[in-house]
């Protein structure tokens, strides 16, 4: 095995409006890209630290040069980092590096199906009724739109959005924003207005309740779930996982907890934090196992990197090898 040079840097790109949850919102997506080279071929992987995971874009660079020197091949990886941001930006540029270097295709390598083009949710950030009524009145060629949710008005919201869209189909994200005594009424609304699916509806760990009320749309795990580990105890409470590579450990975690979630036949979908096409490519590896992907975050961006995801009409294509694989 050659000499391997591992380097890592932040990057900023601006978004193309501000980007607002029930956490908070943002105006640039901050990211950590790793490279792996051996002087003649490059790996290159992009990763988001995550403030709600404790992480920050200094101490996930931190992490990376802590370990730099002692990883001389991907299986190293889980032995020095925990899953999070600074695994993923390492397991991604060693998959690619392993593709440079071999010409063999990451589907190859990784033993997964061809990825084909595919439907991305397209998310609406949490606002007013009326103004994410209107954006997406203003999106009418796309036919999947997530909205974020944050407790006070979600009714009014999905209600909004759904008289201004009653042709598309939509998923709801409510960021571990509703509570015991609101889940109920607000999972009749979404019922009355066709939700197909909603994401981590209660704060992770405060989520046994949903073990004994009635799903009346299907309950997807976001922040309760990051590893395969944790599919276990995510059985009866969730009907669906949303796997992010930043939060399983890379495309490495990210294929070992879609095996586990469908062997307890849970329903999938593929999503990402805000960032380029650099860091949603690996998620496109895994997407022709997915009922929903939400890989829409280039389309957030201002300008995405030079040889981004093909994505038109709310569909995104597999990646380029001068991308990513």
């Amino acid at each position: 095995m050659p000499s391997l040079t591992i380097i890592a840097r932040r990057e900023t790109w601006p978004l193309r409006e501000t980007f607002i949850i029930s956490r908070g919102a943002k105006t640039a997506a901050e990211t950590v890209v790793a490279e792996v080279s051996d002087g003649m071929h490059r790996g290159r992987g992009e990763a988001v630290p995550y403030a709600r995971y404790g992480e920050t874009v200094d101490g996930t660079l931190t992490a990376i040069q802590s370990v730099a020197d002692r990883i001389s091949a991907r299986s190293d990886l889980t032995q020095l980092l925990k899953p999070g941001a600074a695994l993923n930006a390492l397991d991604c540029a060693f998959w690619d590096y392993e593709s440079k270097r071999t010409g063999v295709s990451l589907t190859k390598l990784a033993g997964l199906a061809e990825p084909t083009e595919k439907i991305t949710a397209f998310t609406l950030s949490l606002d007013t009724p009326d103004v994410m009524a209107d954006k997406a009145a203003r999106v009418p060629h796309l036919s999947l739109l997530k909205l974020k949710l944050g407790g006070d008005g979600d009714d009014l919201r999905m209600r909004a959005v759904r008289q201004a869209r009653p042709d598309a189909r939509l998923i709801v994200d409510a960021n571990e924003a509703w509570t015991a005594e609101t889940i109920a009424p607000l999972l009749t609304v979404a019922a009355e207005c066709r939700i197909e699916l909603i994401e981590q509806p209660l704060p992770a760990g405060h989520d046994e309740i949903l073990r004994v009320i009635t799903h009346l749309v299907p309950l997807c795990a976001d922040e309760s779930v990051h590893t395969a580990d944790d599919v276990e105890r995510l059985l009866g409470l969730y009907d669906a996982v949303n796997i992010k590579l930043d939060k399983a450990g890379g495309l490495t975690g990210a294929i070992r907890l879609l095996n586990e979630a469908r062997r307890h036949n849970l329903k999938i979908m593929i999503g990402s934090m805000v960032a380029t096409s650099l860091a949603v490519a690996p998620a496109m590896l895994l997407a022709p196992y997915a009922d929903w992907i939400d890989l829409d975050g280039p389309l957030l961006l201002a300008h995405d990197r030079a040889d981004g995801l093909h994505i038109e009409n709310g569909i995104v294509y597999p990646p380029i090898p001068k991308l990513w694989g």
